[in-house]
């Protein structure tokens, strides 16, 4: 997950730590091999791995693969089009655009772990030709101007507090008329959080923002809101999901207890709480640059 176009001095030093206290978070080294041994466990041929294959654990969302199917349908998608996948995570996807609209994707994050990982499966399910990915902050991007056709963001705005500044950045590497999808945490009520959570382990690496203030820093980066949906039901229905499959044995081996590593159970109950509380919800934002 991606965060910060340099700022001077002090306020660069604070943002190069958080993000390498971001990219510390997801870290997992052994993570290709684990996904490895969990696609074993499920049954899967290696040798004959499809991207479908992949979706229990590598789409790091709230959702996952059904939340990404239904935001792509809000996308016009073409073949010749290339996307940007800000904060990829393992690639889930960006695998996903390239394989249904054969569209090109590069991603970009924080972790070198998630990077590399990411690149190791897109090349076992036979889609490297066609996405790329880079260690990189989403404040900082390492493209030119007006590179892509398209980009979006799921669930990586958590992390970053300079919501202004990464929308610059986005708008920057878009083309005129791009679209530019969303769909981050938002807070939604008044009051502290539970930690931990997925994004975060405390409060000093969780930047959740209001829908108002993601409106405000969109328009003044230059895109046109088309379209808001509040996914709070949808949330709610699928952590209740997952959290009932934990209390009846544990998750199957392969699903996202990979990527959250630890207080798996514990980060389940705290994003239901915070959400039942009112406090916040998943937010789809689609966007045209003007």
């Amino acid at each position: 997950m991606g965060s910060g176009r340099r700022r001077e001095s002090r306020s660069g030093t604070m943002d190069n730590d958080i993000e390498g206290r971001v990219a510390q978070h997801y870290a997992r080294s052994d993570l290709e091999q684990a996904i490895l041994d969990a696609l074993v466990a499920a049954g899967k041929d290696l040798d004959r791995l499809a991207p479908g294959d992949l979706a229990p654990v590598d789409e790091f969302h709230t959702g996952g693969r059904q939340a990404t199917v239904e935001l792509a349908a809000q996308l016009d998608i073409r073949p010749d089009m290339h996307l940007l996948d800000i904060g990829c995570g393992i690639g889930g996807p960006s695998r996903f655009f390239a394989e249904t609209a054969g569209c090109r994707v590069t991603g970009i994050d924080l972790t070198e772990d998630y990077v590399r990982t990411a690149a190791a499966l897109a090349r076992r399910v036979g889609l490297d030709g066609r996405v790329a990915y880079r260690q990189a902050s989403a404040l900082s991007l390492p493209f030119e101007p007006a590179t892509f056709d398209g980009a979006y963001m799921m669930h990586v705005g958590m992390n970053i507090a300079d919501k202004p500044a990464l929308f610059r950045e986005v708008r920057r590497v878009l083309r005129t008329g791009g679209a530019f999808a969303v769909y981050d945490v938002m807070r939604t009520g008044e009051g502290a959080l539970r930690f931990p959570l997925h994004w975060a382990a405390s409060a000093e690496t969780s930047f959740v923002a209001s829908p108002a203030e993601y409106r405000r820093a969109l328009e003044e980066a230059g895109f046109e809101i088309r379209k808001e949906r509040d996914r709070s039901e949808f949330a709610r229905a699928a952590f209740r999901e997952a959290q009932a499959r934990a209390a009846a044995g544990g998750p199957p081996p392969l699903a996202i207890h990979l990527l959250m590593k630890t207080d798996v159970a514990q980060k389940l109950a705290n994003i239901i709480a915070n959400i039942e509380g009112g406090l916040i919800a998943p937010v789809e934002l689609v966007c045209r640059a003007r």
